[in-house]
């Protein structure tokens, strides 16, 4: 195991970059204030570049991983044995990512500040047989040297990354009005420079290998979308926007250097993780609250839409795929 890397953990605390998003007026994150039907587009072109699917989860979450997992599970044998980086893997959406691409085979690193969560999930892979490897890394995202040496110890052991999967993120409860420049600082650090950080040196070593395929993957949220009338979120939806703006402008880069390198955007709305827990950690009522509301996403809908993204043919381009719940808790 190498040192390892702890993304200001990615999904279950206010380190996930999905999280928000719901479907209620009362609903606590980056919903819209009501329900809208979803329309699912399954696979865009490259005509499509740019542009939105949204996928709908009807009845049980499970039912969309169920119908994704279909889909996806064909296209993925041409990943296997290959490379996947997959930030913030210490829980939630990371940790489900990490598990469903082991089980497809790749060999994967999963980074974060601490790694003991990783490390036992490693060893649960390996003890359920699964074809894959999952490697922890110990890394602390907002630190660019700590980054580059994760790059560096990829190089050199493993060759490099073939696939990139941004998914660290956090949040924290400071406002616009009254909210502390380090909280902006923390979450601008992880969720926009971290991210940008690790698709250029991703790219960079797809490129000094001739990797023409890889994909780099971010996951994002609805608050990337639409803003929320919480102000403890307000700082957090401006990183995720800047996320949606830096993997439409990831697109366009890789156009223009004629490379098919692929980059999609998945957002997420409110899934259920300890993000509200992380981010009104002095108002744990209020946290659970916040998954009481609606029917949430699980963790492991958002792996699916990752291998459905990754199995889809080298010449579509999946743009940005927005997901959230369609059914209430009444």
């Amino acid at each position: 195991m190498w040192p390892s890397a702890e993304v200001p953990r990615a999904e279950p605390g206010p380190e996930a970059g999905p999280h928000g998003g719901g479907a209620r007026r009362s609903s606590e994150f980056c919903g819209s204030a009501a329900p809208t039907p979803a329309v699912t587009r399954e696979r865009p072109s490259l005509g499509d570049l740019g542009r939105s699917s949204e996928i709908p989860v009807s009845g049980s979450s499970n039912e969309v991983a169920r119908r994704l997992g279909t889909m996806a599970r064909a296209g993925m044998e041409r990943w296997r044995d290959r490379l996947a980086l997959v930030t913030g893997a210490s829980g939630g959406i990371g940790a489900a990512v990490a598990r469903a691409l082991v089980q497809q085979g790749l060999k994967v690193v999963g980074c974060a500040r601490t790694v003991g969560n990783i490390e036992e999930l490693a060893a649960e892979c390996k003890s359920a047989g699964y074809p894959g490897t999952l490697i922890p890394y110990r890394c602390d995202l907002s630190n660019e040297e700590d980054i580059i040496s994760m790059f560096s110890a990829v190089r050199s052991q493993h060759s490099g990354v073939d696939i990139c999967i941004n998914n660290a993120g956090m949040a924290r409860p400071d406002t616009l009005l009254s909210g502390s420049t380090s909280g902006w600082k923390e979450m601008f650090n992880v969720n926009v420079l971290a991210l940008s950080i690790c698709t250029r040196e991703a790219y960079q070593s797809m490129k000094e290998r001739n990797v023409d395929d890889g994909h780099i993957i971010n996951i994002n949220s609805m608050c990337g979308h639409r803003v929320p009338p919480q102000s403890v979120i307000h700082f957090y939806s401006a990183t995720k926007y800047a996320v949606t703006a830096l993997t439409e402008g990831l697109r366009q880069e890789l156009l223009e250097a004629q490379t098919h390198i692929r980059a999609t955007c998945i957002s997420p709305g409110l899934v259920e993780t300890q993000f509200a827990f992380k981010l009104h950690d002095k108002d744990p009522e209020k946290a659970a609250a916040t998954y009481e509301r609606i029917k949430c996403l699980k963790p492991e809908d958002v792996a699916e839409a990752v291998l459905y993204v990754l199995s889809t043919p080298p010449h579509i381009q999946v743009g940005d795929i927005q997901m959230r719940p369609t059914e209430q808790v009444t």
